[in-house]
């Protein structure tokens, strides 16, 4: 299913030779569907998944989307904050039954062989008695699964309250997964080439000529002006919204009370999205920052352009609050995305 040569080969066109973890990853990876013989050694195990988890930047998801890239037969990649949303809006939709759970969860892996999960975690206890059950269904079906995480699996749902709850899940995940830790010391985000347009913008003044020439050059026609747009079905206040820009406040976008789902209504949306306005003294308030490393995880997960103007530097506003959870793999994350790999991979100008 997932030849190890094409990997690295998948890799070495983007300048990176594995590390340790990297190829411990790639070889749990080729042995997903190789059954077990008699005899084998531990390191000839075949296993039902392969938890890849870590430190942000690491590779785990550059070495998954080249095996993914590369594995043959009928397979499927989600990013986990669109998984909940797909299962949570088919558990709405689907008829009464004795357990509606299963029938979405039968239906949703109908055909896939291998299913990649990229950003998984546990922090709702809701959430994490729907994951063991599709987990189990997906297991029971043979689906070869591969997650990455930022989370070793003891670490998933780590409220006290809850997490003992969680530990059947858990022991099924350790048992029969290869867990592979990233703990290379390169973060392979950081370092790069910086991309020709200026991505995150300060102080706030210099958004006022950069963001309408940005857009103009985006959207192939001048912003608009004020609007309103709807996104997951529900209203939201634009400087401008084009086929492929939105330009809207910070306020509306993440001070407002919003959720995952409106941000991944946005990112389905549109390709490129000016956030102006942004105050770093906003982002001591831990709901307002929850909602901004939602909007930028989406935007990386689904590729999309994104500036962000803001009084003062953003990164070191982040980094300043460092301490908050997953604020590291953000920080991560913009720097990968003001690179000009990143550029070269998602701006598609207007033509």
């Amino acid at each position: 299913m997932i030849d190890a040569a094409r990997i690295t080969q998948a890799l070495a066109e983007r300048h990176i030779t594995p590390d340790l973890r990297q190829r411990d990853a790639i070889a749990a990876l080729t042995r997903l569907t190789v059954p077990t013989t008699a005899g084998a050694s531990p390191n000839d195990r075949a296993y039902d998944g392969v938890y890849c988890y870590g430190l942000p930047g690491r590779g785990k998801s550059l070495v998954v989307d080249a095996a993914f890239a590369v594995a043959t037969g009928e397979k499927r990649r989600v990013h986990f904050h669109e998984f909940l949303r797909d299962i949570h809006r088919q558990l709405v939709r689907e008829p009464k039954c004795d357990d509606r759970l299963a029938a979405v969860a039968h239906r949703w892996l109908d055909g896939v062989e291998l299913l990649c999960f990229d950003e998984f975690h546990v922090h709702d206890i809701a959430d994490a008695f729907l994951i063991g059950r599709f987990l189990d269904i997906a297991l029971s079906r043979g689906v070869r699964l591969v997650l990455t995480s930022n989370y070793a699996p003891q670490q998933l749902l780590p409220d006290p309250e809850f997490h003992e709850r969680f530990e059947p899940t858990i022991a099924v995940i350790v048992q029969r997964f290869a867990i592979i830790h990233f703990d290379g010391a390169t973060d392979y985000r950081l370092g790069g080439e910086t991309a020709q347009m200026a991505r995150w913008i300060s102080p706030l003044a210099a958004a006022h000529d950069v963001f309408p020439a940005r857009y103009a050059e985006l959207e192939g026609s001048l912003a608009s002006g004020p609007t309103q747009v709807t996104m997951a079905g529900r209203s939201l206040a634009a400087r401008s919204a084009g086929a492929r820009v939105l330009w809207a406040d910070f306020d509306a976008l993440c001070v407002a009370h919003r959720s995952h789902l409106d941000y991944l209504g946005l990112c389905e949306q549109w390709r490129a999205l000016f956030v102006d306005e942004l105050h770093v003294e906003q982002l001591r308030r831990p709901d307002t920052l929850q909602r901004l490393l939602w909007l930028i995880d989406i935007s990386y997960d689904r590729q999309c352009t994104l500036l962000i103007a803001s009084d003062a530097p953003l990164i070191a506003a982040l980094d300043a609050l460092r301490d908050w959870r997953d604020l590291s793999r953000t920080i991560s994350r913009l720097a990968e995305m003001g690179s000009r790999d990143y550029e070269r991979r998602t701006l598609i100008p207007a033509r």
